[in-house]
């Protein structure tokens, strides 16, 4: 499964990652301040969230370098 997120990721061009690191971002902070509040249900989601973030943060990165080399 993790595989066919990463290649769904690569599929994405450099905007539309941007637009769901922002998102991912947003969401981040969001569950840090339900965590703070002490409303947080399901604290395993920001496990995911900060994963999801190092995923599209390193494909913008293979991006960048095969855009730069080419």
């Amino acid at each position: 499964m993790a595989n066919k997120i990463a290649e769904d990721l690569r599929t994405k061009s450099p905007d539309q990652l941007k637009d769901q690191l922002l998102q991912l971002r947003k969401e981040a902070f969001n569950l840090r301040f339900q965590r703070a509040n002490g409303q947080l249900e399901n604290s395993d989601r920001m496990r995911q969230v900060r994963r999801e973030i190092a995923k599209v943060k390193t494909i913008m990165g293979e991006k960048a370098r095969a855009g730069a080399s080419a």
